[in-house]
């Protein structure tokens, strides 16, 4: 019953992805963390346990993106290989403090993170463009940014990236597939760097490896990539603006939960 769940999570998630350009994570996140509280995992754990898990799927589901994008001629690989060793560095340093902070406190952090998701997206608010790519130097400043935020949500780096490369004037289109392409390295490092903060704690259940649950993993990606080209063809024949207000408010409701009760 448990596997069926992360299934029905991975297709929700896919679908939202496809619907509205962003990671599944905001939604994998916050109904792993109930699953695994359902299971009896220590609070002190299942927090970290979320995230990490969240992090491993999008391994799977970046990868097939960035194929997609990849064949469309969308992604520019020299932004990505520019933001690369930025992203590593960012993702593993947040990977390593947040093993530090209790679960309970890091569910409110994630709880008023969901809050000011939803206010951008009801809002539908956007950086003022620059126009100016920034140096070397300035691009992987960004990805260190982009990588320690995204550890800290379980999210593969769209919600912060793409707003970053709309400020530097790329087409909305170009942003969405370079994000996706960031998001391989965030992942990555994420899943790898959770793998050995959990090491030897014993409050983990069997079949984790340190912070990673791999039977959530496995359900979620099982579903997750193929429901996404479900959204995606969604978009074009539903109302893409009232949909973003309608998981907004279930981002409300999300974030809510987690810091009042």
């Amino acid at each position: 019953m448990t596997f069926l769940l992360y299934l029905l999570v991975g297709a929700f998630a896919g679908v939202l992805a496809g619907l509205f350009g962003i990671g599944g994570g905001m939604v994998i996140v916050p109904v792993l963390i109930f699953s695994f509280a359902a299971q009896g995992v220590s609070a002190e754990v299942l927090t970290h346990m979320a995230v990490a898990t969240s992090l491993a799927t999008i391994v799977f589901t970046s990868l097939s993106s960035v194929r997609e994008h990849h064949r469309n001629g969308a992604i520019d690989w020299s932004l990505v290989r520019s933001m690369a060793a930025g992203i590593v560095i960012g993702t593993a340093a947040g990977v390593v403090l947040i093993s530090e902070v209790p679960g309970p406190v890091l569910q409110n952090i994630i709880g008023v993170f969901a809050l000011l998701l939803a206010l951008k997206m009801f809002t539908g608010w956007e950086p003022p463009g620059k126009g100016d790519r920034p140096s070397a130097l300035g691009l992987m400043s960004a990805g260190s940014i982009v990588g320690f935020g995204s550890s800290w949500f379980g999210i593969g780096g769209g919600t912060f990236t793409v707003p970053y490369l709309s400020w530097m004037r790329f087409s909305m289109r170009q942003a969405v597939a370079t994000s996706a392409a960031c998001g391989i390295p965030i992942a990555l490092t994420g899943a790898v760097t959770n793998i050995i903060a959990g090491q030897g704690n014993d409050l983990l259940p069997e079949w984790s490896t340190g912070f990673v649950y791999w039977p959530a993993v496995l359900g979620i990606a099982l579903t997750s990539v193929p429901c996404a080209q479900v959204g995606a063809r969604l978009a074009h024949k539903l109302d893409a603006a009232l949909l973003k207000k309608l998981f907004a408010v279930l981002l409300c409701v999300v974030g809510i939960r987690f810091i009042f009760f």
